[in-house]
Order: structure tokens, then C-alpha cells, then sequence
């Protein structure tokens, strides 16, 4: 889930020093103010270096030694993490700040109770569209997968397996983590049809959408509100058909070389303006109540943000089984060849 993005710094091999931390997170979704505070709080060296996909996250501190502490996994990759013993059980549920955590965001699916994780910010995907480009409805996913003449050539999806496929499900009708082999087929065929209206797969959707080079987005709210600061004929979109919901949260590696800055920085981001400072940066909610008077006033009415009346609720889809998975990685190989 979540910005524009760079790749990934390999570090295996790397020495780190004394009164250091090193962080692994989506690119351009840390406010450089937050780390600067962190640092001079706890006297501490942060190292930040950025990825653009859980699955570059994972597949980096599977091979271990990486030298991270903190990544900051989407939440359905973070049981994958807890079964593989990646991450560390540093209880937040028993540090000082958790009584800041929303109770909304305390039993949640991938961490019940808070063991391992805090909330890092909280979204939703749908996407976003120039309404002097295209002036009707723009609450249906049909403008991804099946879009009018003007919106043609001029479409940008994010390059990521379970959104792209599960726009598509819900654009038809039909469950997410689906094996019912009928369905597939026919998502399949959306999908292979509507490749034809897309210019481009990529998660640089601020940069997509405010060079111009595309008129429509699938994109996260943050991202959305961003692009739309620099191109204010952009709208997000709630669809009809429904749209996703995530929460990223913020872990410490079993293997972190920095475990007790790294449980620092678990506590200190629990802090109300703590959270604000990386929702005023990033433009998503935090998760930490309290932070909301720390924001900035364009977030607290921002259409990105607050859903409004009558639009769906965001679909919070649970890690799917593996034969599922492999289902859609061979939609997934087939779309992208």
C-alpha cells in the first residue's frame, strides 16, 4: 500500500554501529521531521532505506542478516511474518503509549491484541480521475476495466497482484481469495481486455498523475489527495462495487540488530503527535487517537479521507489460502506477459 517509490538497498554484509536504527518502509511515507525528532530524542542514527511492495519487503528478510529493525508490512502480510518467525514479539500491547492505539485498530486480523505490530497509517485503494477529463460518474469501477473513449490510453493500474485482481472481483460480483475456477476465467478475460485502455502498471502514481502522462489512477487515498494538491481537477473515487481497506503497521525483525531502539521507536510512534506528523506528511489517518489535533486542518475535511454518506464500507481482505494464491499469481504472469 502506499506513495511513490524507490527501490531497495541491499544490505546484507553491512555493519551498523552503536546508537543506530535501521528502517525498511514504503518510499516517501516517513516524514523526515518524524526521524529527525526520533533522533534527537533518543540520541539515535536512523538509517531509512525504502521498497515498493510487500513482496520485495518479504523476499528481503526471508534471506536474513538483512540489518533491518523496523519494516513496516501491509496487513496481510504480517501473519505471513508472525508464521515464518520474521518478526519479533516485542508486546506494544505493554508499552507505555498503547493506550493511544484507536480500539478500533486493536484486535485487528493480522495481530490480535497487538503483540507484534503498531499502527503505521490506515487507507483505502480505489483510484482517482480528472473530472475535466471525464465529467460523469466516476463512483464505478467500470472506469478501470471497461472505461469510456475519453479515459482510453490514459489509464494507470498499480503494478500489485491482490489489488488489480481484487478490483476485478468486486467489479463482478464476485468473493475475494476465490478458487471457483468459472469466475477466474471470466476475471481473467476482464482483465486481458481491459489491458488494452491501460497506459501504463505502476506504483509512481503521484508522479503518473501530475505529469500528466495519465487522466485516471488506481491509487490510495493519501496518495490520491497528494496528486490532487498539484492537479485540483483530480477526484477520488468511492465505486459503487466497493474498494479496499489496509492498515500498514510498523514491526521490529526478530533479527534486528537495534532491538531496544527498535522497541523505542514502537513506543514513540504511539504518541499522538508522533502519528500526526507521519499523516500531515503521507496524508493518511494514523490509527492513534488523539493525533487528529496535531494535523494539519486540510486533512481533517479532505475527501480522500473522510468517506462519505452512502459509499461502501472498505473491504479488508484477509490473507487468502496458498492454492488461491497460486491461482492468481497464473491470472497475474498471464496479464503481465
Amino acid at each position: 500500500m502506499a506513495a511513490t517509490l524507490a527501490a531497495a538497498v541491499t544490505l546484507a554484509g553491512t555493519a551498523w554501529g552503536e546508537g543506530e536504527l535501521n528502517i525498511y518502509n514504503w518510499g516517501n511515507y516517513t516524514n523526515p521531521e518524524l526521524i529527525e525528532k526520533f533522533e534527537k530524542e533518543f540520541d539515535v542514527k536512523v538509517n531509512l532505506d525504502d521498497y515498493d511492495s510487500n513482496e520485495i519487503m518479504l523476499a528481503k528478510v526471508r534471506e536474513g542478516s538483512s540489518g533491518y529493525d523496523i519494516v513496516v508490512p501491509s496487513g496481510y502480510t504480517v501473519p505471513i511474518m508472525i508464521e515464518q518467525d520474521l518478526l519479533a514479539e516485542v508486546k506494544p500491547n505493554e508499552m507505555e503509549n498503547f493506550g493511544n492505539v484507536d480500539p478500533r485498530w486493536v484486535d485487528v486480523y493480522w495481530d490480535p491484541g497487538r503483540n507484534y505490530t503498531v499502527p503505521w497509517l490506515w487507507g483505502t485503494t480505489a483510484f482517482t480521475v480528472d473530472t475535466e477529463v471525464y465529467d460523469g460518474d466516476i463512483n464505478t469501477l467500470a472506469l478501470m476495466f471497461e472505461p469510456p473513449q475519453e479515459l482510453s490510453g490514459r489509464i494507470n493500474m498499480l503494478n500489485d497482484m491482490p489489488e488489480v485482481i481484487n478490483a476485478a472481483l468486486r467489479y463482478r460480483g464476485y468473493e475475494r481469495c476465490n478458487s471457483n475456477t468459472d469466475e477466474l476465467r471470466d476475471v481473467t478475460e476482464l482483465l486481458m481486455n481491459a489491458k488494452q485502455h491501460w497506459r501504463t502498471m505502476d506504483y509512481a502514481t503521484i508522479e503518473k498523475l501530475t505529469s500528466n502522462d495519465v487522466d485516471l489512477s488506481q491509487t490510495w487515498n493519501g496518495a490520491a489527495m497528494r496528486a490532487r494538491e498539484q492537479r485540483p481537477t483530480l477526484q477520488y473515487a468511492y465505486p459503487k462495487e466497493g474498494f479496499a481497506g489496509w492498515m500498514d503497521n510498523a514491526a521490529v525483525l526478530k533479527d534486528a540488530p537495534n532491538m531496544e531502539n527498535a522497541k523505542s521507536f514502537m513506543n514513540f510512534m504511539m504518541a499522538p503527535e508522533n502519528a500526526a506528523l507521519n499523516s500531515n506528511f503521507a496524508r493518511y489517518a494514523s490509527g492513534i487517537s488523539g493525533s487528529e489535533e496535531f494535523m494539519i486542518e486540510e486533512l481533517l475535511d479532505a475527501p480522500e479521507i473522510i468517506i462519505p454518506e452512502g459509499a461502501p464500507e472498505p473491504d479488508f481482505v484477509e490473507p487468502c489460502a496458498q492454492e488461491v494464491t497460486d491461482l492468481y499469481n497464473r491470472i497475474w504472469t498471464k496479464l503481465k506477459q
